[in-house]
């Protein structure tokens, strides 16, 4: 779902088109996953997803798929340049069985020094090497499906060779959906050509989604998903909301210190910021680089408010445009955080449909 507020023809799409309410939770305690899931599903949310920082993306999603019924589960996101397309086809295989059907492969490129010096793996033109992964993974479901001899030969990556030991046979539950996290207008088309779905980065606004994310998008097949993520600072109290704030202000600090975010903090008018915030992060002076972070840009890039303010404010930001909204503050993981907010978000949504 693409276009603007302004388009009346988008509006009415809008109303029309259902939207998915989702989540991407930390799990400090991986052994903790199956209840945080299940207490998500029992919340509302349409899907719940992990993401990679100080776990494995994977194993949480194995534990919640026995406790969930029609949560959707997925990776918001993986790092898809520290694995081999190989890897990425069998773990968002398996996930898929043992979840029914309900698996999403969120892919990431991450940026080249996490790649090289965290990973030790090779990095390179990043939205090609994307684009070459997606296609070799959907070759090897090809050749589990049955539908071709698996014969890929790329710039990048070669798989060859599937004997019937390792050849676990056809999806039975259809094939995961596999999503590409875009920030720049290459990584972006990538995803509108090869993969299912687009994941919006939280360091954004309406007005650079309008004008960097949705032109470079394109068109997009039937039933391709764009999920927008929304940094959300909130609270049931003056205290709780300036504590929520200062949250969400580190958060757009440490994103904005990254080259690739800099074009959202330009379209702001505030284009300086991103070299000090990016001198500073090179000096480990996190806690300064907070403070230079304007009010007007947290409440321009995060959604801010109180509590019965966040869904009208969530659905003015994504209309149009989201197939799925993901509201998030991974630095208060509490999958009750936004309870009351999910229940307000989807009652709105379904007064609309």
């Amino acid at each position: 779902m693409l276009g603007t507020l302004n388009d009346p023809a988008t509006i009415r799409a809008a109303i029309l088109r259902p939207v998915q309410v989702f989540t991407t939770t930390p799990l400090d305690d991986i052994g903790t996953a199956g209840d945080v899931f299940a207490e998500l599903e029992a919340i509302g949310y349409d899907g719940g997803f992990t993401f990679e920082t100080k776990h494995d993306p994977f194993l949480p999603l194995a534990l919640a798929a026995p406790r969930t019924t029609s949560l959707r589960l997925g990776t918001a996101i993986a790092i898809a340049f520290a694995r081999t397309p190989m890897l990425l086809a069998n773990t968002a295989r398996d996930l898929q069985d043992l979840s029914g059907g309900r698996m999403t492969l969120g892919l990431g490129s991450q940026i080249r020094p996490h790649i090289t010096k965290r990973f030790s793996m090779p990095w390179s033109r990043p939205a090609d090497r994307m684009r070459e992964l997606v296609l070799a993974i959907r070759a090897i479901w090809d050749a589990w499906d049955g539908i071709a001899p698996l014969d890929f030969r790329g710039e990048f990556y070669t798989h060859t060779l599937m004997t019937p030991v390792f050849d676990p046979g056809p999806l039975v539950h259809g094939r995961p959906r596999v999503h590409i996290a875009g920030v720049g207008p290459r990584m972006v088309a990538v995803a509108g050509e090869v993969a299912d779905g687009l994941v919006t980065h939280p360091f954004a606004t309406r007005q650079s989604l309008e004008e960097l994310v949705v032109p470079a998008l394109g068109a997009t097949p039937e039933g391709f998903e764009v999920v927008v993520v929304c940094m959300v600072a909130t609270g049931s109290s003056g205290a709780d909301l300036d504590e929520a704030i200062a949250t969400v202000r580190g958060q757009i600090a440490f994103y904005g210190s990254t080259p690739a975010y800099a074009p959202v903090l330009d379209l702001l008018g505030h284009g300086g910021l991103h070299a000090q915030l990016n001198s500073l992060s090179k000096q480990g002076r996190w806690d300064d680089m907070t403070d230079l972070v304007p009010d007007d840009v947290v409440e321009t890039i995060a959604v801010v408010g109180r509590r019965d303010e966040i869904a009208p404010l969530l659905m003015e930001r994504t209309a149009g445009i989201a197939d799925a909204v993901s509201i998030e503050c991974t630095r208060r993981p509490d999958p009750k955080h936004f309870a009351d907010i999910v229940t307000d978000l989807k009652r709105r949504l379904h007064r609309l449909s």
